[in-house]
C-alpha cells in the first residue's frame, strides 16, 4: 500500500534577497524592501510530505518520532533563528529566497530519508504565500 504521511514544523530566520552582481538601484527594483541591508525576517511553517510503501510488519510507513527528530536536527536546528545570509553555508552564495530555502530543506530530508522515500516540501513565508518542491 503505497501512502503520504505528512509533519508539521516551525521556525524563524532572517534573510536579505540581493543579487552581488547587480547595481544597489537593480536589487532595490527587484526585491523591494526584502533587499534592505539590515535584513528583515520571517516566520516560516512548512509541512513535510514522505510517500512511500507501507511496511506490512509495522503496518507503518515511517516512525513520525524518526521524522520529527530528523526535521528538528536537520533544519529546524540549522536554520532557527539565525540569518541565513551570514549564519548558513547553504546560503553563502545562494540567494536565500523561498523558493531556494524550501528546495534546500528538500535536499537535505532527501538525503537524510533516503530513497526508499519520496520527499515533498511545502513552505509558508507567510500565511498566503508558499512554495512547494517538488511541485
Amino acid at each position: 500500500m503505497r501512502i503520504s504521511v505528512y509533519r508539521k514544523a516551525h521556525f524563524n530566520a532572517a534573510h536579505r534577497l540581493h543579487v552581488d552582481s547587480w547595481t544597489d538601484e537593480q536589487n532595490k527594483e527587484v526585491f523591494g524592501l526584502c533587499n534592505s541591508g539590515n535584513f528583515h525576517g520571517h516566520n516560516y511553517d512548512m509541512e513535510v510530505r514522505v510517500t512511500g510503501e507501507v511496511d506490512p510488519e509495522t503496518g507503518m510507513l515511517i516512525d513520525l518520532k524518526v521524522l520529527k527528530d530528523i526535521i528538528h536536527e536537520q533544519i529546524e536546528n540549522r536554520f532557527d533563528h539565525k540569518n541565513l545570509n551570514l549564519d548558513t553555508e547553504e546560503f553563502e552564495t545562494l540567494n536565500p529566497t523561498a523558493e531556494n530555502i524550501c528546495y534546500v530543506i528538500w535536499d537535505i530530508l532527501s538525503k537524510n530519508l533516503g530513497e526508499k522515500y519520496e520527499v515533498g516540501v511545502r513552505l509558508f513565508e507567510t500565511p498566503r504565500n508558499y512554495v512547494e518542491y517538488p511541485a
